[in-house]
C-alpha cells in the first residue's frame, strides 16, 4: 500500500471522542481496515469484492457471512 490512505469512521462510532470504532479507507482495489484506538499499528487490507460481501452480510443480519441466520 504506497498510495495516501484517506480514513474515515463510521457514523456509528459512538459517542465522546469516537475514537471506539474500525476506520476505513478505500483504495484502488482493496479496503483497508484499522482500529482507530490503535491507528499507528498496521492496517489490514481485503480485496474489494470480500469487504461489500462481509459488509452485506452484517447489514442483512448474517453475521456468520452468509447472509442467513
Amino acid at each position: 500500500m504506497t498510495e495516501p490512505l484517506r480514513w474515515r469512521k463510521s457514523s456509528f462510532s459512538g459517542g465522546g471522542d469516537g475514537n471506539t470504532c474500525v476506520e476505513v479507507a478505500s483504495l484502488r482495489t482493496r479496503v483497508a481496515i484499522r482500529d482507530s484506538k490503535r491507528p499507528t499499528r498496521g492496517p489490514l487490507s481485503f480485496p474489494a469484492p470480500a469487504f461489500d460481501l462481509f459488509v452485506d452480510a452484517l447489514k442483512s443480519g448474517g453475521g456468520d457471512g452468509t447472509g442467513g441466520e
